[in-house]
């Protein structure tokens, strides 16, 4: 791959890219003077929300899936939105250098992550992963084609994160870089709630040498903060474990990370008994390979892969999951939710919240839903702007108003309706100044969407720049149910009859897994 020390919207492009580009601004031209509201496709996605894309009014992005060029100079990359991360980050590190924000699943594209508010362990540093970006190639509703950055087209740029391309699609992003190292060396801290993780977090927050952080709360009194920084091979401690978590042999990261916290008790218990006063400051610590840190959470899909194995009713331990590992990985699961209709038996939501508000959130979550453990946490910069212009969700004045996402995944309590519970669920987090990512379902009303976001802000942006024809915001990220009149009940449309039992939409979902094709346009 050459490198091109050259910006962003200079002759630094393909022709590929260019001819791909200009026969999707011409097909955009035609929606626009047709009237036909198009949505984009992209070959897969990590949303959970039920997709509504067409054939007939769709635009298919998804062969730009290439990393263009990687500038060692600039320390930035020039990329197409198909590319997916595992692939950003192969052609990035032959170079010595990674995105600072790196969402954990490999399959999540740059196009994904840039309009779905990606955030990671490094966000606490970085922000998310839109900050990232320096500038964007973009086609406008009408088929314009445009650059966009602080320096040009500033509000476009600052505008089409988080809008799901209801400004246009984004063909290009220039990426800029950090130096990577070969590992990270990551210190497991036990916690004994979620009030203990928010302190320890806040204070390692201030630490410069920190580059990820992150939690997970495995019941309400047992948690773990995990802190990590990059080092390099010759800067690494040798008699630290190395751990892996990309083989089919592996441990699931999360059940390491448990099991790290059993470690650091018996290393208490022999450093007390050698009467060595630093007992109570020793962590436990090993070294995992930077890709492998990175994308920890693929197998199994943090933990959501567990469900899998209840569902079929199989025996969780370490031969199934390697007899299983090639169904684990997230690519397969979302493929598999999406077709078997599954998901709408899930709770899978990212929220975020003042940090001042946790507890009470979390002790609501406890008292709603008590069976969901365990919990992921993810500490947010300080002063963090988030995109889609939120009332809901304060600046950030001191640490008890930074943002804290608390993820919440799994499965629909026997005695409440989906539905039911996400709107419990929105209506605690508008009483706590809280928020919710948009790549899951949503089942906000329109009033009750634009309390949260800033319309007159979103509705003047998509006048400026042509795109009204296009489908709102609201309108993409919307989920659609109805009242079942003969149970009386919401439904959110599971397929009905023979492949809405059990265990039938599971086993069309593995089938559909090994039959292979796209899974999110309908004919």
């Amino acid at each position: 791959m050459a490198e091109q020390a050259g910006r962003l919207g200079l002759p630094t492009l393909t022709e590929k890219h260019k001819t791909i580009v200009s026969t999707l601004s011409q097909q955009v031209e035609k929606f626009y003077a047709s009237d036909i509201p198009f949505r984009i496709f992209h070959g897969s996605t990590n949303a959970t929300r039920p997709s509504v894309r067409t054939l007939k009014s769709t635009i298919d992005i998804s062969s730009l899936n290439n990393v263009l060029s990687v500038s060692t100079s600039n320390r930035t990359c020039l990329v197409e939105p198909n590319v997916p991360m595992d692939a950003l980050v192969a052609a990035t590190l032959p170079y010595g250098l990674v995105p600072p924000v790196v969402p954990e699943f490999p399959g999540i594209t740059v196009g994904g992550a840039f309009a779905g508010t990606a955030g990671e362990s490094s966000s606490f540093k970085y922000g998310f992963f839109d900050r990232a970006v320096n500038c964007i190639e973009v086609i406008l509703a009408d088929g314009q084609v445009v650059v966009a950055s602080n320096a040009q087209n500033q509000d476009l740029f600052n505008g089409m994160a988080g809008t799901f391309g209801t400004l246009g699609v984004t063909t290009l992003f220039e990426i800029w870089l950090i130096p990577a190292g070969d590992f990270v060396q990551l210190s497991y801290i036990p916690v004994s709630g979620i009030e203990n993780a928010q302190d320890i977090m806040q204070e390692i927050a201030d630490d410069q040498e920190v580059d990820f952080l992150d939690g997970i709360m495995f019941y309400p009194q047992n948690g773990v903060v995990m802190a990590g920084k990059m080092v390099n091979r010759n800067e690494a401690d040798s008699e630290l474990a190395i751990s892996t978590f990309t083989k089919p042999w592996d441990p699931w990261f999360y059940l390491h990370a448990e099991q790290s916290t059993l470690k650091h008790a018996e290393m208490v218990t022999k450093l007390s008994q050698a009467q060595n006063n630093k007992a109570q400051a020793t962590t436990y610590q090993d070294l995992v390979p930077l890709t492998d840190y990175l994308f920890r959470y693929d197998r199994g899909a943090f933990w959501t892969g567990r469900h899998a194995y209840s569902y079929f009713l199989m025996p969780f331990n370490r031969l199934t999951r390697w007899l299983l590992d090639s169904f684990m990985h997230t690519r397969v699961m979302y493929h598999a939710l999406h077709r078997s209709g599954l998901m709408q038996r899930f709770i899978i939501q990212d929220m975020a919240v003042p940090n001042k508000n946790i507890p009470e959130f979390s002790a609501w979550l406890d008292s709603e839903l008590p069976h969901i453990y365990p919990r992921w946490l993810c500490p947010l910069k300080t002063n963090e702007n988030v995109s889609m212009h939120p009332h809901l969700a304060p600046a950030a004045r001191s640490t008890d108003d930074v943002l804290l996402n608390i993820g919440v995944w799994g499965p629909t309590p026997r005695d409440m309706l989906q539905v039911a519970v996400n709107r419990k669920i929105e209506q605690k987090l508008k009483s706590l100044h809280g928020m919710k990512w948009l790549y899951a379902q949503t089942f906000y009303t329109e009033d009750e969407f634009w309390q949260i976001y800033d319309r007159n802000w979103y509705e003047a942006l998509r006048k400026r720049y042509g795109a009204e024809k296009l489908p709102c915001v609201y309108e993409k990220v919307k989920t659609k149910f109805d009242v079942d009149a003969d149970k009386g009940d919401v439904r959110l449309g599971i397929e009905k009859g023979f492949w809405s039992l059990w265990p039938f939409a599971g086993l069309y979902g593995v089938l559909s897994v090994l039959r292979g094709g796209d899974y999110l346009r309908k004919n």
